[in-house]
């Protein structure tokens, strides 16, 4: 991705990614041999979770703290401090309070935990122990959701409940474990067309159908989020998702 498209992709301006650059809250990637700075998924759940905490509140110092403490115990003391400020002030900003108790009732305070405990929760699950792939899923449902607002979150979350019965967790990781063995595969091979209509049945149709609508239409700044999966992908994970979304097409 490119500088625009990873502020695009998390909702924030070109010039905030390069002030947090100038800061050192987040390091440059090196330029490519054409002048470019590409970024990457790890890049922008960095940024994800840079927005959240300074919307938290978070003084600059604090910041810096918090990013270069990896265990989070230092984090959780600077939370509750905001949290005692939080409730000295207006009625306003009950709605970030209450995201900061969230936070704090976290199990973990990784990236994973700046979303809902609930949907933490069904994402600790679905991912197959050890999987590449099933890792960078989670990585971009961690982005999307940290971007989301709250009634997107809601409605992410009611996607990703069926995932998460036993039948279809069992199904999910064998699926997370082929996509895996077959990463590095010849594009042509039949396997993957089978691993896209094995995908398709998996997923449940409102699912399948949010999928759908928000594919990029090629308009201006569009198809962030594709371009983002993109990049992390073998050229087989590619094949197999375009292969998915025709299935996915004809279905609906």
């Amino acid at each position: 991705m490119r500088i625009g498209e990873l502020a695009a992709l998390v909702g924030v301006s070109t010039r905030t990614v390069r002030h947090y650059h100038h800061l050192g809250l987040m390091p440059e990637p090196a330029r490519l041999a054409n002048g470019y700075r590409e970024y990457r998924l790890r890049d922008a759940v960095a940024l994800a979770r840079i927005r959240q905490l300074a919307e938290l509140g978070l003084s600059l110092d604090e910041l810096r703290d918090v990013l270069a403490d990896d265990e989070g115990r230092e984090l959780r003391e600077v939370l509750q401090e905001l949290d005692a400020d939080l409730a000295r002030q207006q009625a306003a900003i009950d709605a970030k309070r209450d995201r900061l108790a969230a936070l704090l009732e976290a199990a973990d305070l990784h990236s994973g935990s700046l979303m809902s405990p609930e949907l933490a929760e069904v994402l600790r699950e679905l991912p197959a122990a050890g999987s590449p792939f099933a890792e960078l899923d989670r990585e971009l449902l961690t982005v999307v959701n940290t971007v989301a607002d709250p009634a997107a979150q809601t409605r992410m979350l009611d996607l990703m409940r069926p995932l998460a019965e036993p039948g279809a967790l069992a199904r999910g990781h064998a699926l997370y474990r082929r996509l895996d063995e077959l990463a590095h595969a010849d594009p042509g091979d039949p396997r993957l067309a089978e691993l896209a209509t094995d995908l398709a049945e998996h997923l449940p149709d409102e699912m399948a159908r949010q999928m759908i609508a928000h594919l990029p239409d090629g308009s201006a700044g569009d198809g962030g989020w594709v371009e983002a999966m993109f990049s992390e992908f073998t050229p087989a994970q590619s094949e197999v998702f375009r292969l998915l979304m025709i299935v996915l097409k004809e279905r609906l």
